[in-house]
């Protein structure tokens, strides 16, 4: 397989679906996959609001930081980031250099209509929770499009959909 064919590295907002369609891609390509939110919370022993509530965001950013430098390194890996990870420059070379970073891009009105409810993101514990989202969507999108090697709009398709084109891509880029 040809270098940057071995990983398949999810990125985007929360709640754009990285993890839903990382479990699935990896089962179809025969790969492991790993949801990097959870290896930080496997290793800690909490969640990440817990994370979030001791150490702060830039605890919980040391924590990811140290677990993306892992598994980068792996090979034949499908990795769901967590949706800040671009914001550490060291964490966007590693997955630039070490897989195809496929960038699941959801505006933050789709976001907001999945996540609204849930309790387990501490970024969107606040008075305005869409206007966070806005923010945050100004803040990365310009990040993940600077690591990513394919955008998929994310807000037009169901999981199948992405499923079919992602699968259509990387054998358009890996194959040849």
């Amino acid at each position: 397989m040809k270098r940057g064919c071995r990983n398949v590295f999810l990125v985007g907002l929360m709640g754009a679906g990285k993890t839903t369609v990382g479990r699935v891609l990896a089962r179809r390509l025969g790969l492991a996959f790993i949801d990097s939110d959870h290896e930080i919370e496997a290793r800690t022993g909490v969640n990440i609001p817990t994370i979030f509530e001791i150490e702060g965001e830039e605890g919980f950013r040391r924590r990811e930081a140290q677990v993306i430098a892992e598994l980068t390194q792996r090979d034949d890996l499908v990795l769901a980031t967590g949706g800040g990870v671009v914001l550490d420059p060291g964490n966007r070379a590693r997955l630039k250099a070490n897989g195809m970073v496929v960038y699941i891009n959801v505006p933050p009105e789709g976001l907001y209509e999945r996540i609204r409810n849930d309790r387990n993101r501490p970024l969107l514990q606040v008075a305005d929770p869409l206007a966070r989202l806005h923010g945050l969507y100004a803040q990365r999108d310009p990040l993940y499009r600077e690591v990513a090697d394919l955008v998929i709009d994310g807000r037009r398709m169901n999981t199948q959909g992405v499923l079919q084109w992602l699968l259509k891509e990387i054998d358009k880029r890996c194959k040849h």
